[in-house]
């Protein structure tokens, strides 16, 4: 009798070794949450999850509801340089949007964002518990995640 196929006797392995990582898995999810954005500067979207890795809220940045759209009629703040002139931007950014959406804050977990957010959307995600920040771009802006740091939290760029 021939030993057995080890494809055959144990298929879950192939596809577990295929499988997206959580991280990657919310960073995609933060990217297409982004397409929503609403800003002429640039497109930014947010992930929050809970500690079982379930969404609990998503946001994206852009005017308040019911202004005119930064892409239709671009705002003072729209050509600036990354970093600069944020008084100028009309837009709410996606992580203060994602927390301001959350039925219940205080289960913010982790964040998954595109761009590192600026020290300001720190502040916010450091009155959460939220403990873990991801994301796949670092903003201009380094002292913002000197004071998450400084809050006892952790971060990744991925």
């Amino acid at each position: 009798m021939n030993a057995p196929n080890e494809r055959n006797y144990m298929p879950h392995l192939e596809i577990v070794s295929k499988r997206i990582s959580i991280e990657n898995y919310y960073l995609k999810m933060a990217c297409l949450v982004s397409e929503r954005s609403t800003c002429a500067r640039r497109k930014v979207g947010c992930v929050l999850v809970d500690k079982d890795n379930h969404v609990i809220s998503t946001g994206y940045n852009g005017v308040p509801s019911g202004t005119v759209h930064c892409i239709d009629k671009p705002c003072a703040g729209a050509n600036a340089k990354s970093g600069t002139e944020l008084d100028k931007c009309e837009s709410i950014h996606a992580e203060i949007n994602a927390i301001a959406h959350c039925l219940n804050p205080s289960q913010i977990y982790a964040a998954y964002v595109t761009v590192s957010p600026c020290v300001h959307c720190i502040k916010a995600l450091l009155a959460t518990p939220c403990e873990w920040l991801f994301f796949n771009r670092q903003y201009a802006h380094a002292e913002s995640l000197e004071l998450w740091e400084k809050g006892g939290r952790f971060y990744r760029l991925i």
